[in-house]
């Protein structure tokens, strides 16, 4: 099995910056694709970015893409989002996410983190 390990969340103000991490163990062989979701309170969970294994294509939400960066680490097995220009509309539980076949964005992702809160203020 995969276990994903979530940190970097915070307090940031406006037009700010914060790297989220996400360092996968276990069987991250298995991994096809891993990427980030976020969920406001009230809102569904959405799509953040998500990056494939072993070619690296990334994908990202219309709402982030141009601030935001989703990047790999294949040493450390781990994940990154670098998140620039943070804007209140930012503020979510990020949760890692990881699939065995498909995009993440794609399917129900088949592992998840805990989880990391961040928090922009205005």
């Amino acid at each position: 099995q995969v276990q994903l390990v979530e940190s970097g969340g915070g307090l940031v103000q406006a037009g700010g910056s914060l790297r989220l991490s996400c360092v996968a163990s276990g069987r991250t062989f298995s991994i096809y694709d891993m990427g980030w979701f976020r969920q406001a309170p009230g809102k569904e969970r959405e799509f953040v970015a998500a990056i494939s294994r072993p070619i690296g294509n990334t994908a990202y939400a219309d709402s982030v893409k141009g601030r935001f960066t989703i990047s790999t680490d294949n040493a450390k097995n781990t994940v990154y989002l670098q998140m620039n220009s943070l804007k209140p509309e930012d503020t979510a539980v990020y949760y890692c996410a990881a699939d065995r076949s498909q995009a993440v964005q794609s399917t129900t992702p088949d592992y998840w983190g805990q989880g990391t809160q961040v928090t922009v203020s205005s």
